[in-house]
């Protein structure tokens, strides 16, 4: 069994340590290495997952150690130089965090890189993978609920934080691409702030995405987004989707599940912290799948993610115009700048 020697950029938040603790439901990874620029940072994070190699310069990582497997955790406004370093030097693949990119310039720029890129990069989208999300997802997809009808799909969080998970949430049960979208609800400045995570999304949004094969979803995201548990005060912890088709229905929460399939319902709950490692591990094991063999794509790949903030444009676009956006209308460059303006 092949073993991939894989290092991390970006140690400081906490999304990495969910990536350390994955490996240990990896059976062919191993974290050699680790990136940041702050050293206390570094030797902080290396000493409690016994980590040697440590670098300031993700570059010279690179260099120097070669891993096959890079996750990246850098903000979204650098996300680019770290794929094109990554190229540079011969990285084989890399995980890289959400949200790709930040409006359409950077979105078209990614856009060029991925025509003529030879590295196999998958986005950081590990609920994909939890064990629960899994089933569900395959019982869509195998007729369990008939042709889908409609899709309901929220996070508390902005567009930014937790936007993107939503809409891969969307595609993970849709296999049928969107074709226009309309914007309800576009408000509140405060999150488009320029801050430390360049996280930029307004407060609230919410769309209705209307797909090739006449089906809906809708979506809402930020402050507007509904709770799962009233009793559960961090807001990350919020996020849901509901699949209604011609026969049934599926239901997924951070901490709960459902199903009616012909009347029947079962239902249950889930531990979030257990299945997040399992999807954060399994999510791994899929990129060295990839990367074992061409044919076997990773479901999370960068042309789906594309795909994705492709879509998140074209909300911005139509709640900016007040209009329905077409997924054929190019994407409308300075989008931050002009929602800070209409919104503020």
């Amino acid at each position: 069994m092949t073993q991939y020697r894989c290092a991390i950029v970006g140690v400081s938040g906490g999304r990495a340590n969910g990536h350390a603790e994955a490996f240990g439901h990896m059976p062919r990874g191993q974290l050699v290495a680790i990136s940041t620029r702050t050293q206390a940072n570094l030797d902080r994070f290396g000493d409690k997952w016994n980590v040697a190699a440590r670098f300031t310069d993700y570059d010279r990582m690179f260099r120097d150690v070669q891993p096959d497997v890079v996750f990246v955790n850098t903000p979204p406004d650098v996300r680019l130089e770290v794929l094109q370093s990554a190229e540079d030097r011969g990285i084989r693949g890399l995980i890289v965090e959400k949200p790709l990119a930040m409006q359409a310039e950077d979105y078209q720029e990614l856009c060029r890189f991925a025509q003529s890129a030879g590295l196999k990069v998958a986005i950081n989208h590990q609920l994909h993978f939890h064990p629960r999300r899994l089933q569900l997802q395959a019982m869509v997809r195998q007729g369990a609920i008939g042709t889908i009808q409609e899709i309901r799909a929220s996070a508390r969080m902005n567009m930014a934080y937790q936007g993107t998970h939503v809409l891969q949430a969307i595609q993970a049960f849709q296999p049928s691409p969107p074709q226009e979208v309309h914007t309800d609800l576009m408000q509140g400045a405060e999150g488009l702030q320029v801050n430390p995570r360049m996280h930029l999304a307004p407060d609230a949004c919410a769309a209705r995405i209307s797909f090739a094969d006449g089906s809906h979803a809708l979506l809402q995201c930020g402050v507007n987004a509904p709770e799962n548990d009233p009793a559960d005060d961090r807001i990350s912890h919020h996020k849901q989707i509901g699949v209604t088709g011609a026969t049934g229905s599926v239901h997924w929460s951070m901490t709960s599940w459902a199903t009616v399939i012909q009347g029947h319902r079962t239902s249950g709950q889930h531990v979030y912290h257990e299945e997040d490692i399992l999807g954060q591990a399994n999510m791994s094991e899929a990129m060295f799948d990839w990367l074992e063999d061409d044919q076997a794509v990773h479901p999370l790949h960068l042309d789906a993610a594309l795909q994705d903030f492709r879509l998140m444009l074209a909300m911005y676009m139509s709640g900016l115009s007040g209009r329905p956006v077409s997924m054929a209308d190019p994407p409308q460059p300075n989008l931050l700048e002009a929602m800070r303006t209409q919104l503020a």
